[in-house]
């Protein structure tokens, strides 16, 4: 099993804070030598705090979204030997609640973002096979069904709010065996429609990680394939073009996370570039990303992140 995971990095997962307030994030769960329920919580300066004792079921492998304005909600993963669909909500002052029975179908290396402005999207990953499904969360963090998704199917993806009210899902992967790293994107309306794909830009690439910056654009960065790791970025507009790759800062490396914090900022936190590793890296609201700052926490990857608190 552990050779599968080995090709299965975790989806990169964005907080969804498009026009977001929120000043706070978390980063939750993950994978050091077995599977993690630990949290660290980021200031609004991106100062990240210690490792906190974890709260529901250890997994990887998840994602993460703000819902409701000032929560977040981590779901899905990779829970011991098989997908899960548990979710386990965070309050506004960034505690993590128990286990809450998941809706959807089981999985893992999927992406999520806040939609709307106040409501979440879980989307693609695999179950085994890549897929394409879709959870809509409600304003007050209620997961729905399984929705066919539009476009791709793909795994080891990111996502982020951007425009204020919309989100996008970019890059990944299409299958475990015989599939390829791609650059497509795919729009959600603020409805929680998606589209179908748009033509990829800059590297292909999986094990990424995204979150929103400047009150409405987005940013993509880092990842790669199969022992290969990358700091390129791509910045997102606020009407969802994404740019051309941006040279990296930091270093290189996948199976991250990212989120929003300070109102207008992100920070990229953790992965893995051989050895799994807990720097971060904070980014403008401008979109620069600043070099790598060591965080006094333990290593992990295939975590997930997003941001919280008004």
């Amino acid at each position: 099993m552990l050779s599968q995971r080995m090709l299965m990095g975790k989806a990169g997962s964005g907080d969804g804070g498009g026009a977001t307030r929120n000043p706070y994030a978390i980063f939750g769960y993950g994978w050091v030598s077995s599977d993690q329920s630990i949290t660290n919580l980021i200031s609004n300066t991106g100062v990240v705090a210690g490792d906190v004792a974890g709260v529901g079921t250890a997994r990887s492998e998840l994602a993460a979204a703000s819902y409701g304005f000032d929560k977040v909600l981590f779901g899905y993963g990779f829970a011991g030997a098989a997908g899960s669909s548990l979710t386990n909500l965070v309050s506004n002052t960034g505690v993590v609640s128990g286990d809450v029975t998941g809706v959807g179908s089981a999985r893992r290396a999927l992406a999520a973002a806040r939609y709307g402005p106040d409501k979440a999207i879980f989307g693609y990953g695999s179950t085994g096979s890549a897929r394409r499904i879709n959870n809509l969360v409600s304003n007050t963090g209620v997961v729905a069904t399984d929705v066919t998704g539009v476009g791709t199917q793909r795994y080891e993806l990111a996502a982020a709010s951007y425009g204020g009210d919309k989100a996008i899902f970019g890059y990944g992967k299409t299958a475990a065996t015989g599939g390829s790293e791609v650059a497509i994107t795919n729009k959600i309306s603020n409805v929680g429609v998606a589209a179908d794909d748009t033509t990829g830009v800059g590297w292909v690439r999986r094990g990424l990680a995204a979150a929103s910056y400047g009150g409405d654009k987005a940013i993509f960065g880092y990842g790669g394939w199969y022992a290969h790791y990358k700091s390129i970025t791509n910045k997102v507009s606020n009407t969802g073009v994404v740019s051309t790759d941006t040279t990296g800062v930091g270093t290189e490396r996948r199976e991250l996370a990212a989120a929003t914090y300070g109102v207008d900022k992100a920070i990229f936190g953790f992965g893995y570039n051989g050895s799994n590793v807990a720097m971060t890296n904070l980014v403008s609201n401008t979109g620069v990303v600043s070099g790598d700052v060591t965080a006094a926490v333990g290593v992990r990857r295939w975590g997930a992140a997003a941001s919280y608190g008004s």
